[in-house]
């Protein structure tokens, strides 16, 4: 017993003690912060630069949803773009995503767009089903380490399983590939109502990079109702939480 006390002597306090105002790096890009009244030409530009679409040419405004949070509008347009290190940006509409000029804060969560029983039936014990519909593992990486020792997202209940059967809802990532459809509908159609799903990552939000390939088949995504927008390429662990923190209400 005495070498396990001081082996937790040496490792000290592990798990994240407040998942809501935990720093992170600086160089980390999360909420970004537009200034209002960009010179046009400037911002037209921004937008052509922006390799998914994500910013409108005539306002400015940044789509969260389709930013590949590469910094090149910030890199390029410094006096116009500016990504601040603030990792809770998901929304429960798809609307909020979307940053306008001069808008310095975080899009916020609209709980009232939750639907009831998602806080009355899930709010200390959500079980969900992890599909990667075309992933390159790193959202896919990022939610294991939502799990981890670190970030414990067990702590509120919350937790992923094996089987559609034994959850309440889906987390997609990817951009959903025509090859993962079926089994999307399927797992979907497996999982017990009322069941929630959420979108993690630009891939799955919006179909990112791939948005226009034809390997890409997101009719799921249009017929069904998204509880959850987790933006981010990848999302932070801390993203993905707090997300889920507000869509529960906890």
């Amino acid at each position: 017993m005495r070498k396990e006390f001081r082996i937790l002597s040496d490792h000290g306090l592990q798990y994240v003690p407040d998942l809501r105002n935990q720093p992170v790096s600086e160089r980390f890009r999360g909420m970004p912060v537009i200034t209002a009244g960009g010179e046009p030409s400037r911002i037209e530009a921004a937008a052509s630069l922006c390799p998914t679409g994500a910013i409108d040419k005539q306002t400015g405004s940044l789509d969260l949803g389709r930013c590949m949070f590469c910094n090149e509008c910030a890199l390029n347009f410094p006096e116009i773009f500016r990504f601040t290190n603030d990792y809770r940006i998901a929304a429960s509409k798809r609307e909020d995503l979307i940053v306008k000029p001069g808008n310095n804060g975080s899009p916020g969560f609209d709980g009232k767009a939750v639907r009831q029983e998602v806080r009355r039936l899930f709010k200390r014990s959500l079980k969900l089903r992890q599909v990667s519909a075309g992933g390159d593992n790193s959202c896919e990486m990022e939610l294991n380490a939502a799990g981890n020792v670190n970030f414990d997202m067990g702590r509120f209940g919350i937790e992923f399983v094996a089987s559609p059967r034994h959850a309440d809802g889906i987390v997609i990532t990817g951009p959903v590939t025509e090859n993962m459809a079926e089994a999307l509908e399927i797992t979907y159609e497996a999982t017990p109502s009322p069941k929630v799903i959420i979108l993690c990552g630009t891939d799955a939000i919006s179909g990112g990079l791939f948005a226009d390939s034809p390997a890409i088949a997101r009719d799921f995504i249009e017929k069904h109702h998204v509880d959850l927008y987790v933006p981010g390429n990848p999302a932070h662990p801390l993203t993905f939480i707090n997300g889920l923190m507000d869509m529960l209400g906890i």
